[in-house]
C-alpha cells in the first residue's frame, strides 16, 4: 500500500478496545444504584446493549450526536420501565464515577501490531496523523486522557470526537471539519484528497463517510484485514 501524507484513524475497535471488566462492573453499579425495580444484572446489561446499538444507529443515520448523559439516562429509564424520575439523577456525579471506572478498567490497545504500525508510519517521516471518532458512553474528554495513559496521544496531531463537535460519522460535515484541520496543520504542503486515508472498522461510518468525502479508506478488524495492511508491500 502506498504511503499517504495524512492518516486519519477511527478509535474504538480500530486502535483500542474495551476492557471486558468495565462493562461488567458498570452493570453492577447501575444494578446497585439505579434499580428500585429490582431488575437482574443481565437485564441491566441488556439495557446498556440496547441503548448503545440504538444510539449508534441514530447517530449514523442523522449525523448528529447523542451525548453520554442522555445515554446513561436512557439506560436508567429502561431498567425502571420509564417510572423513575430522571431529575433525581446526579448526572455530573454519575459521569465522574463512570470516568473513574474507565481508569480502573482501562481500554487496551487493539492488537500487538497496532503500535508497531503506528511507529513504522511515523518513522517514515513527513506524514501527519489524526483521530476521527464517534463517542458513546465515554466522552471525548475522557478518551483524550485514556490515549495519554496508553501513550497513544503522541502519534496524533489532532483528535476530533463527535460529542465535542455535535456531529457523528458518516456526516460529511464531520469529515469536512477533519479536512479543514488537516489543511491547518499542513500549511506549507499541498495535500490533495488522494493523499489522505481514513482507517476504521465500520463500513458505513468510516468507509462510507471517507469515500463520500473523496478520500481513501481502509476497513480493518471487522473483516479479515488488520492494520498491518497499511505497511504491506
Amino acid at each position: 500500500m502506498p504511503y499517504y501524507h495524512h492518516y486519519s484513524f477511527d478509535l474504538w475497535l480500530t486502535l483500542i478496545k474495551s476492557n471486558p471488566g468495565f462493562k461488567a462492573e458498570r452493570s453492577r453499579i447501575f444494578h446497585r444504584d439505579f434499580n428500585p425495580s429490582s431488575k437482574s444484572i443481565d437485564e441491566v446489561a441488556k439495557a446498556f446493549r440496547v441503548v448503545d446499538l440504538m444510539c449508534n444507529a441514530v447517530n449514523e443515520s442523522t449525523g448528529k450526536n447523542i451525548d453520554s448523559d442522555e445515554m446513561n439516562l436512557m439506560v436508567i429509564s429502561l431498567i425502571n420501565d420509564n417510572q423513575l424520575n430522571l431529575n433525581d439523577v446526579d448526572k455530573t456525579k454519575l459521569y465522574a464515577d463512570m470516568e473513574a471506572l474507565v481508569f480502573d478498567y482501562m481500554p487496551v490497545v487493539y492488537s500487538p501490531v497496532t503500535i508497531e504500525v503506528l511507529d513504522h508510519l511515523k518513522q517514515k517521516g513527513g506524514s501527519t496523523f489524526s483521530l476521527l471518532s464517534n463517542t458513546g458512553f465515554i466522552k471525548g474528554a475522557t478518551l483524550r486522557k485514556v490515549l495519554a495513559e496508553l501513550k497513544l496521544d503522541k502519534y496524533f496531531d489532532f483528535q476530533l470526537y463527535s460529542d465535542e463537535v455535535g456531529m457523528s460519522k458518516p456526516n460529511p460535515a464531520f469529515f469536512s471539519l477533519m479536512l479543514q484541520n488537516i489543511k491547518q496543520i499542513n500549511k506549507e504542503k499541498d495535500i490533495t484528497l488522494g493523499g489522505i486515508i481514513h482507517i476504521g472498522d465500520n463500513p458505513k461510518a468510516d468507509i462510507g463517510g471517507a469515500n463520500a468525502a473523496g478520500i481513501k479508506s481502509l476497513l480493518i478488524n471487522s473483516n479479515n484485514q488488520s492494520i498491518l495492511a497499511l505497511i504491506s508491500e
